[in-house]
Parts: structure tokens; sequence; C-alpha cells
């Protein structure tokens, strides 16, 4: 009978953790080329945040820099209301290139992040699980160089979005903006 048991937990846990292992990282990721500014240019969840906020969120600059342990800092200016804030992350590395975790001090969220896809000069493409208490959430983000990307990006973007399971309502091309873009560090 724990023998069955034990199966039985194994298939559940295999299972559990299948889902988060489909979602590839870019193979021989390199860092150095994947810091520097990026503009946000799509984003797509199944948060409650997101579904509040998803009216009022506009395009915003994140400029990604590596620390001296390998980890990223990153630094986010985004518009708010009438003025520009920023949000500092620290995305600390793990044992496989591209991948990275991360802890919000204000909510306790646990984040794994995975850098999918990108060509380092015009695009990325990255897809965060994020687990608060028993809750978990998925988030894609689209990242450009520039502000416009072309649509053959936007669609990948969105099927991608789709495939893991965020419905179309979940999934926004953010608004331009000319607000906060200068103010990138």
């Amino acid at each position: 009978m724990q023998a069955v048991l034990l199966s039985l937990l194994g298939l559940a846990l295999l299972r559990a953790l299948h889902g988060q292992e489909e979602v590839p990282v870019q193979p021989d990721f390199q860092l150095e080329k994947f810091t520097g500014k990026w503009y946000s240019i799509g984003l797509a969840s199944s948060s409650r945040w997101f579904k509040e906020k998803k009216q009022v969120l506009r395009m915003c600059t994140t400029v990604i820099m590596p620390s001296a342990d390998g980890n990223l800092d990153i630094t986010s200016t985004y518009p708010k209301l009438d003025k520009c804030e920023k949000r500092n992350s620290l995305f600390i590395k793990t044992d496989q290139p591209g991948r990275f975790s991360y802890t919000s001090p204000r909510s306790g969220s646990q984040h794994d992040i995975r850098v999918v896809e990108t060509n380092y000069n015009e695009y990325a493409l990255l897809h965060t699980k994020m687990l608060k208490g028993t809750d978990s959430f998925t988030m894609v983000t689209l990242y450009g160089r520039t502000k416009e990307l072309n649509p053959e990006l936007l669609e990948k973007f969105s099927q991608f979005s789709m495939v893991q399971g965020l419905p179309e309502d979940a999934i926004l091309l953010l608004p331009k903006t000319d607000k906060c873009m200068t103010d990138a560090a």
C-alpha cells in the first residue's frame, strides 16, 4: 500500500513539475548581450494584479545590468499618474543560463524567470511563473530594443502567450508613450 501511495505521489509531483519544465530557455544564453536598455512592448498575465491594472498600463523602459556575481540588476521606469516611478529588482542566476529567480520584497511572491527567446539586438521573450502562497500565475513579457517591433514578433508573443494558457483578453500590447522613456537609468 505504501509503495502505491508513493508512486501516486511521485506521479502527481511529476505532473506538477512537467508544466513548468516545458517552457524552454534560450539555447547558449549570453548574459552580456542581454544587458542594456529594453522597452516593454507586450505583457500577458493570469494574475489578478494584471487584470485590475491592465487598462492603465503603458510602455516602460527596463535597464538590465550585470552584477559582479553574475546576477541581474533590473531597473524599470514607468509612468504612474503624473510622474515616473522606478522599481529595482535583483534577478538571481540559477544553474541554467537564461533562467533566474526573484523574490518580491513587497508581496513575498517567488518568481521563476526564463529568457525563452532573444536575438539580443531586437527582441526578448520572457516567461515568468509566480508563486504566492498556494496561488500560481503566469506572465509573458515581450521586450524590444526599440519602441516598435515587426508584426511577426508581436504575433509570436501572442501565440506563445496562448500556448501558456493565457486567453486573448489577458494579452496586452502596451500603448506607446513618450513619458518616462528618457528617465531610464
